[in-house]
């Protein structure tokens, strides 16, 4: 597509595929699409899609089933893929693409690959008509929706499926195509709009992305003419039953329902007496008939919260209201749990729900779009922050074992470069390398991607960007795991007091003495006490809680020591300080790629990066500003604040 960024998928990545000559063995719909990608590349490169004989690639279905494992090997100077399903086949082939030249070197034993989770899922937060508030995507940063336009679908298939290619491509296979804010007219796609939906799916089947759906839990009253919602309601769970078999005529392979219900003001079960086990219960009733899954956020809290009261602690919502419901859901319902238990701030202890329902099946929800990561406007690579939380063991398996399935908010639209800033492709594509497998490491997946989107000689300079590029974000933004401190609304931007006072339950607590929020069993909100040994334990006091959460978990004074040596004052400054200097080092080494990278792209990036050098120092400044004026305790390095 003319004017459209390739990503990772530009035409020297097939390079070696297309100038050789391959075997394609089997039939199907994803059969066919591997084919069709074999003689693209054949046809650009030279090579051929044989029919028989000797070939260098052989990629061949064995089987007939839904499976997405392949097994690949390579002696005698051939390499072969074989799979029991299409699915299976076609992220095979994109194994070799990811290869590149060392799918056709040496030799290989025959190795088996398999996604460690069954369902590797985007949700996109796009509405279909523009909000007045959030616009066309809700916490979208790279312009406008891939699928909707003016209130209706934009028919644009082609770029659809070049984002269905880009998503197998990296091993995701799900996608919700619509807000979980469902307004009054994405409601409507559920029933007389389900031919839109229909057409994005069939553009997504192409290479093997399952469509779902965000529905209103209110959905029989606005949709159905019905006087309730009550999911224990016969009439009710009848009519949510035949609008979903209406929904699998329409779309055979229908993946199910995203749904938030009781938060933020969407409707929920709370308004008739009934659990969050029974609301996603009648939908997975509706749903279980036709293999579908419903999907329940438990991102669930008070936003209308009394600042003064420190008893009332958001980050205990989702524990408290959820784990007594463990082993009441049913078994096609997964609860969406988000990775941290606040919302998605660049540092989060991981929720101690994970790993607390062991009756119930999750899946862990993490924040492709960068709403509290620099919007897009700010590099930050987020693989290290998704392996952190994937790794962590909170009751000894680790979250990547526990989860049922990884979701990620999606951080792409319309812009010519799919992500607005090039550079955060990083996060879609390490995204779903992680999804296939949680315990890969970050850095050999972002070595990975600039590998298959950027020349070797740009590939150190592009690479010492991006590395520490999270660690950089957090350490001009929120220290120690206070989080947020950003322009309320917009999200973007620092204002340290911008949510102190208001009803969302964000709080520092600054004071003249001390900062961070008391969430100790012994003194606090008691927070700390829903993790399971040892978590509790070293969650519990300042001596032992990590450096990088200290704030999140007490309120210390200034002049609190560190286990870095640092007292809680010192660190602030000297952390927002550096972080800038990082920034700019970035800066001048993305300059100095120029010759390296093409134009357009470069000046992409080098555009962004002064947004990111002017935020980062007005950061630095209301932040060091801030807590010098509440403390004052000086800079220990006789640095100027402003």
């Amino acid at each position: 597509m003319r004017g459209v960024d390739a990503a990772w998928l530009s035409d020297g990545v097939f390079r070696h595929i297309g100038t050789r000559r391959t075997l394609v063995r089997g039939a199907g719909p994803l059969v066919d699409t591997v084919r069709r990608e074999v003689a693209g590349a054949c046809a650009r490169f030279g090579g051929a899609v044989v029919p028989d004989g000797d070939a260098d690639l052989v990629l061949e279905l064995t089987g007939e089933d839904d499976s997405e494992a392949f097994t690949y090997e390579r002696r005698d100077g051939c390499t072969t893929v074989t799979a029991s399903g299409g699915a299976g086949l076609l992220h095979g082939f994109f194994h070799v693409v990811r290869l590149g030249a060392a799918a056709f070197d040496g030799s290989c034993e025959r190795r088996s690959h398999r996604p460690e989770l069954a369902l590797r899922m985007l949700d996109h937060w796009d509405n279909v008509a523009v909000h007045p508030v959030m616009g066309q995507v809700e916490r979208g940063y790279a312009g406008g929706s891939l699928f909707w336009r003016d209130g209706r679908a934009r028919g644009d298939l082609e770029r659809v499926t070049a984002y269905a290619r880009l998503l197998a491509s990296c091993g995701i296979n799900a996608m919700a195509v619509n807000n979980v804010n469902v307004h009054a007219v994405e409601a409507r796609l559920l029933t007389d709009r389900i031919d839109e939906v229909a057409e994005i799916a069939g553009a997504m089947r192409a290479y093997g992305i399952r469509t779902h759906l965000s529905v209103t839990f209110a959905a029989p009253m606005v949709l159905g003419g019905l006087a309730t919602a009550d999911p224990l309601d016969e009439e009710v769970r009848a009519w949510w039953a035949e609008a979903t078999a209406r929904v699998y005529e329409a779309i055979p392979d229908f993946g199910g329902y995203v749904v938030k219900a009781d938060s933020e003001g969407q409707p929920g079960p709370f308004a008739y007496g009934r659990t969050h086990a029974d609301g996603a219960g009648m939908l997975a009733a509706a749903l279980a008939p036709h293999g579908g899954t419903v999907h329940w956020r438990a991102f669930v809290y008070d936003h209308r919260q009394d600042w003064r009261d420190r008893t009332t602690d958001r980050a205990r919502a989702a524990y408290d209201h959820f784990v007594p419901l463990d082993g009441e859901f049913a078994p096609n319902a997964v609860l969406q749990v988000k990775h941290g238990p606040m919302d998605f701030q660049v540092r989060e202890p991981v929720s101690p729900l994970i790993g607390a329902m062991p009756g119930t099946r999750l899946a862990v929800e993490l924040q492709a779009t960068q709403e509290y990561t620099g919007q897009q406007r700010h590099v930050c690579w987020l693989g290290p922050m998704w392996s952190e939380v994937l790794r962590f063991r909170p009751e000894g398996a680790a979250v990547g074992e526990l989860a049922d399935a990884l979701v990620a908010v999606s951080n792409v639209g319309d812009d010519p470069f799919w992500t607005g800033h090039p550079l955060a492709q990083a996060n879609l594509y390490t995204f779903g390398r992680l999804a296939w497998r949680p315990d890969a490491d970050p850095l050999e997946i972002l070595d990975e991607w600039i590998r298959l989107t950027f020349t070797a000689e740009a590939t150190a300079g592009v690479r010492a960007v991006l590395e520490g590029s999270w660690r950089t974000y957090e350490k001009y933004t929120a220290p120690l795991g206070v989080g947020f401190m950003v322009q309320p609304g917009h999200h973007y931007g620092p204002s340290v007091d911008g949510y102190e006072y208001s009803p969302w339950g964000t709080y520092h607590f600054a004071d003249r003495d001390g900062v961070g929020v008391d969430r100790s069993a012994a003194t606090g909100t008691g927070y700390a006490a829903r993790y399971a040994k040892p978590w509790a334990e070293l969650y519990e006091s300042p001596e032992t809680c990590p450096d990088e959460l200290l704030l999140f978990f007490h309120h210390v004074p200034y002049g609190h020591v560190l286990h870095s040596g640092k007292t809680v004052i010192q660190h602030i400054y000297d952390t927002h300080f550096e972080g800038v200097e990082e920034v700019e080092a970035a800066q001048r080494v993305w300059a100095s790629l120029v010759d390296l990278v093409d134009a357009e792209r470069h000046a992409r990036v080098a555009e962004r990066f002064k947004e990111q050098l002017r935020g980062a120092r007005e950061w630095r400044d209301q932040v060091n500003s801030y807590f010098f004026r509440k403390s004052g305790v000086p800079d220990g390095r006789g640095r100027t604040f402003y």
